[in-house]
Formats: structure tokens, C-alpha cells, sequence
């Protein structure tokens, strides 16, 4: 493990370097880093270290990205993912999978009211239609790892929430 300054990035470049795989899980919120921050780490700073592992020869890169991602969106967020997921395609992988994966289901140790309450609620709809709406971060890091094991002839895979449950049950 390798602790690295990303607005120094582009110093810590051997730590990218003999990877055949890269995962990339950063992200922060609007609300703690403001519109300005949250562009800079969503997009900008997964953009730079996935163009480093890939100098550094990573083969097949893994994005967690975002239900409804889409380059056009006007919501910021949705925004920035779908920008995200076009600039690391862009880079050119042997394989580039992207995970977009709906309501994350996880304990988080920093107190996030509106998410704690959306999580508690499709957490319950999860009982009922466990694909539909959310997904456990256990299954997603399954998926990221299962994607690798078996990466398919597409250079180029997006796994919508109901692929990431079937994957990550494998």
C-alpha cells in the first residue's frame, strides 16, 4: 500500500507502475468537498491515475461508477460520472470495466443524514427486490474482482446494478 498526494499525483507515478490491474473506488461528496472539490476528485484525479496506471501497464482497469451516469446529465453528480467513465475509456485498457451500481449499502463512519435514511429504505426494499435499487459494497468489491477473473472479449464492459448482484454471487 502506497499513500499518495493526489494533487501531487503525477510525483507518485511508480507507485503505478508493474500493475496488471487497476481498481479505482474514489469519490468524494458535494456537500464535503463543494462542486469544485467533488470535480477534482470524481473526475479529474481518477482521470490522471488512470492514465498513470496505464503508462505504468496496467491491463484491465476496473471503475466503480454510478447508476444513471450519463456525460449529458444536468445533475452534477451523474455529470461528472458519465464524464469520467468517457475519459477513462479514452485511455486505452486491454479491458475497462465499469460498475454502476445503485444505493450502496455500507456503515460509514462520518454522519450522512439523507443517505443513512435512503439506505435504511431500500435496505427494506432489498428484502423484497434484492437487484432493484441498492447493492452491498461486499458484492460490489466481489464483482470488481470476479470482472478480472473472467474479463470476456469486450474491451469495454459497463455492469448495471442487477449484473453486479449476479457477479458478485459468483
Amino acid at each position: 500500500q502506497t499513500v499518495v498526494d493526489f494533487e501531487q499525483l503525477g510525483e507518485h507515478a511508480a507507485a503505478f507502475q508493474g500493475h496488471d490491474v487497476g481498481f479505482c473506488c474514489l469519490g468524494t461528496t458535494r456537500a464535503k468537498a463543494g462542486a469544485d472539490g467533488f470535480v477534482r476528485v470524481d473526475r479529474d484525479y481518477v482521470r490522471q491515475a488512470a492514465e498513470l496506471a496505464r503508462a505504468g501497464g496496467c491491463k484491465h482497469f476496473v471503475l466503480q461508477s454510478s447508476r444513471g451516469a450519463n456525460a449529458q446529465s444536468r445533475f452534477l453528480y451523474l455529470r461528472v460520472k458519465g464524464e469520467v467513465e468517457n475519459l477513462v475509456q479514452a485511455v486505452g485498457f486491454d479491458h475497462c470495466t465499469i460498475l454502476r451500481p445503485a444505493v450502496l449499502l455500507c456503515k460509514r463512519q462520518e454522519s450522512r443524514p439523507m443517505e443513512w435514511i435512503a439506505q435504511q429504505f431500500f435496505g427494506a426494499v432489498a428484502w423484497v427486490f434484492p437487484t432493484a435499487n441498492s447493492v452491498p459494497v461486499e458484492t460490489v468489491a466481489r464483482a470488481m474482482v470476479a470482472c478480472v477473473l473472467q474479463p470476456g472479449e469486450k474491451k469495454v464492459k459497463l455492469l448495471e446494478n442487477r449484473a453486479i448482484h449476479e457477479l458478485g454471487k459468483a
